[in-house]
C-alpha cells in the first residue's frame, strides 16, 4: 500500500470512528448498542515487539497469511502501536500422567467489547487480542443463586462437544450472590484518569468523561469520590466528595482536557494515597483507573507497574482498570495492572458497554465478594484419556499452588457469573491430536483424590477468601460419569457458552477448533439466545453473522 493510500486511509478511518461515535452518544438515550470501531488497520503479517516480560506482541494482523488464503480475506495494510500479551491455545493433557489442572478465575470481560469494535470496523481482530474465556464471561448466564451463607454456587453440565462429538464438553459455571443496590456498602472512589495528549481524541477522554458521569448519577449520599489526573504529572482535581454532590463532580470532570506525556505511576502512587486518607473500614474502597495504557513518564516498565500495584494492593484497596481507545490501545499492560491490584478490566468501546459496566453491572464491577478464587479439577484417569482447559492460558497456576493463601488469584464481584469449558476425550475415542509432553510430577501433583473404582468422570475443587480474610476455604464437588447428552439438548447456558467458545476458537484459527465455523457458531448461538432481556446475546450474532461476511469479501 502507497504512503498516499494509506494516509487516506487512515483519514477515512478517523472519519468514520468519530461519526460512529457520536451517533453512539446520541443514541444512549434511545438505548441502541451501536458500537465505534478502531482507527487501527490489520495487516496479513503479525510483528512482535519487546516488553518486560517478552510477550507483547505490538500487531495490526487481523489473521495469519495461510487463514487468508484460505478464505480469500486481505484486510488493508495499516500499521497500528496496539499491544497484546502472545497466547498460545492450551494443549491437551493426559489424565494418567497429569490428572490436576489449576487456575485463577478471571472476571474481565475486555477482550470482547475490543474484539467487537474491531469487527464493526470490518476488520478481524488480531489473534492474541482473542481471549475466549472473556468473551464467554461477557454473558450474564442462568445460574441458581447460592444457598447458606456460601458468596457463590458451583454448577457443571456435559455435553457432546459441538466441533467434535466424539469429545465431552464439561461446563463449570460459579454464580455470585446478587446484591441489591440499596444493601451495597457505601463506596469510597477515586477516579484515577489519564489526561495525557494521546487521551484526546474523541473515543477516549470525551467518551470517557460521558461513562463516568453515568457512574456519578447512580451514588448515593453515602459514597465518595475523588478525582485524580495525570498527564506530564499528577494532581488532585477533586478532593473526596460526597455523592450526592453531583453538580461538583460532573462540573469536575467537564473540565478535564487532554496534553502532555504520561505520569502513570507517580499518578497511580497519589491516587491510592487519595483512597488510604479516606478509607472506609466498612466500606468499598477502589481506584478506577482509565487510560489507554501507554505510560511513558516516570514508573513505565511493565515489572515497575506491577510490583508498584502489589505493594498498593496491601492497603484493601481494590482496582478497576478502563482501556479505552483504539491505535495504540496497551492491553496488555491494562490486563496486568488489574489482575495484580486484586480488580477486574473493562474495555469501553462506546457509550452503551460503559452503561453495561458501570451502570447495569454496579456491584458486580465494584463490590468484590470473593478474592483470590481459584480451581483445581482432578480428572479420572480410568474415564478420561485426556482434557484441555478452553481460554484462561494467562490464568494457569501450578497445581501447588492450589493451597498456597499467598498465591494471588482472581476476585468475584457481586452478582458476577464466571464460566469455564473444559474438552475432555474419553478413554478409547481414537484421536490425530497431540497431547503436551507430560512434565515430572512433584508432591502437589500426585495429592490426588479420586479412587482407583470411582465412577466420577472429576472432581471440582475451590479455594477462595473473604474480601477482608487472608485465610482461604475450601468447596468440592463431583461430576459424575454419564453418557454425554447431544448439545443440541444441552441447557441455554452450555449451548450459547460453546457458541462463544467456538467463535473465539475461530477468530483465533486455533488448531482445535475441529469441525466449528462461523455458520455452526450462528446455529448454536441462535438455538440458545433465551430471553436475552437486554440483547447482548442477539448483538453477538449479529457479530458472527458479520465475521462470516468478513471473511468471504
Amino acid at each position: 500500500m502507497s504512503d498516499s493510500t494509506r494516509s487516506a486511509y487512515r483519514s477515512i478511518v478517523v472519519y468514520t470512528s468519530l461519526v460512529v461515535l457520536l451517533g453512539n452518544l446520541a443514541a444512549c438515550g434511545a438505548g441502541s448498542q451501536k458500537s465505534s470501531a478502531p482507527t487501527s488497520g490489520a495487516s496479513t503479517q503479525t510483528a512482535s515487539t519487546p516488553s518486560a516480560a517478552g510477550l507483547e506482541s505490538k500487531t495490526g494482523s487481523s489473521m495469519d497469511t495461510t487463514e487468508a488464503a484460505q478464505t480469500g480475506f486481505s484486510p488493508p495494510e495499516v500499521a497500528t502501536d496496539e499491544s497484546y500479551k502472545s497466547i498460545a491455545d492450551n494443549q491437551f493433557y493426559t489424565a494418567d500422567r497429569q490428572p490436576l489442572s489449576t487456575f485463577s478465575i478471571d472476571v474481565d470481560a475486555a477482550s470482547y467489547s475490543n474484539v467487537r469494535r474491531f469487527i464493526n470496523e470490518g476488520q478481524l481482530p488480531p489473534k492474541d487480542a482473542v481471549r475466549i474465556e472473556e468473551m464467554v464471561n461477557y454473558f450474564p448466564y442462568d445460574y441458581p443463586q447460592p444457598t447458606g451463607d456460601k458468596p457463590f454456587s458451583i454448577n457443571t453440565e456435559v455435553a457432546t462437544a459441538p466441533w467434535n462429538p466424539q469429545h465431552k464438553l464439561v461446563q463449570i459455571g460459579l454464580q455470585g450472590r446478587k446484591i441489591g443496590m440499596e444493601k451495597l456498602p457505601p463506596n469510597n472512589l477515586v477516579f484515577l484518569l489519564d489526561v495525557s495528549g494521546s487521551m484526546e481524541e474523541p473515543n477516549k477522554l470525551p467518551l470517557l468523561k460521558a461513562s463516568l458521569k453515568l457512574l456519578v448519577n447512580e451514588l448515593r449520599p453515602t459514597d465518595r469520590v475523588a478525582i485524580v489526573v495525570y498527564a506530564g504529572s499528577a494532581g488532585l482535581v477533586l478532593p473526596s466528595t460526597p455523592g450526592n454532590e453531583k453538580s461538583k463532580i460532573i462540573a469536575a470532570l467537564d473540565k478535564l482536557e487532554a496534553g502532555g506525556s504520561t505520569a502513570g505511576g507517580e499518578g497511580i502512587i497519589q491516587a491510592y494515597k487519595v483512597a488510604r486518607e479516606n478509607f472506609l473500614k466498612a466500606g468499598n474502597n477502589r481506584v478506577i483507573l482509565a487510560t489507554d495504557g501507554d505510560f511513558n513518564v516516570g514508573v513505565d516498565s511493565d515489572d515497575g507497574l506491577v510490583k508498584l500495584i502489589e505493594k498498593e494492593r496491601q492497603s484493601k484497596i481494590f482496582l478497576t482498570v478502563l482501556g479505552l481507545g483504539m491505535g495504540n490501545l496497551k492491553d496488555a499492560k491494562m490486563e496486568q495492572l488489574a489482575n495484580k491490584g486484586n480488580g477486574n478490566y473493562a474495555y469501553i468501546d462506546n457509550i452503551m458497554e460503559a452503561k453495561k459496566v458501570l451502570v447495569k453491572e454496579f456491584g458486580s464491577t465494584l463490590l468484590t465478594i470473593a478474592k483470590d478464587v481459584k480451581i483445581q479439577v482432578e480428572f479420572n484417569p480410568k474415564l478420561v484419556q485426556a482434557y484441555r482447559l478452553i481460554g484462561y492460558e494467562n490464568r494457569v497456576l501450578e497445581n501447588k499452588d492450589f493451597k498456597d493463601d499467598n498465591k494471588d488469584a482472581g476476585e468475584l464481584g457481586a452478582g458476577h457469573a464466571v464460566t469455564a469449558l473444559y474438552e475432555v476425550i474419553p478413554v478409547g475415542v481414537k484421536t490425530d491430536l497431540k497431547f503436551a509432553t507430560p512434565v515430572d510430577r512433584t508432591a502437589a501433583d500426585q495429592e490426588t483424590q479420586i479412587a482407583a473404582n470411582s465412577t466420577e468422570l472429576m472432581q471440582v475443587r475451590l479455594r477462595y477468601k473473604a474480601p477482608k480474610s487472608d485465610t482461604s476455604e475450601l468447596l468440592t464437588g463431583k461430576v459424575e460419569n454419564s453418557i454425554a447428552k447431544p448439545i443440541d439438548t444441552a441447557s441455554n447456558n452450555l449451548k450459547f457458552a460453546a457458541a462463544v467458545t467456538a467463535y473465539g476458537m475461530n477468530l483465533r484459527n486455533s488448531p482445535y477448533k475441529g469441525s466449528s465455523n462461523f455458520g455452526s457458531v450462528l446455529e448454536l448461538a441462535n438455538q440458545s439466545k433465551g430471553a436475552d432481556l437486554d440483547g447482548y446475546r442477539a448483538e453477538f450474532i449479529r457479530l458472527v453473522e458479520k465475521s462470516k461476511k468478513l471473511t468471504k469479501s
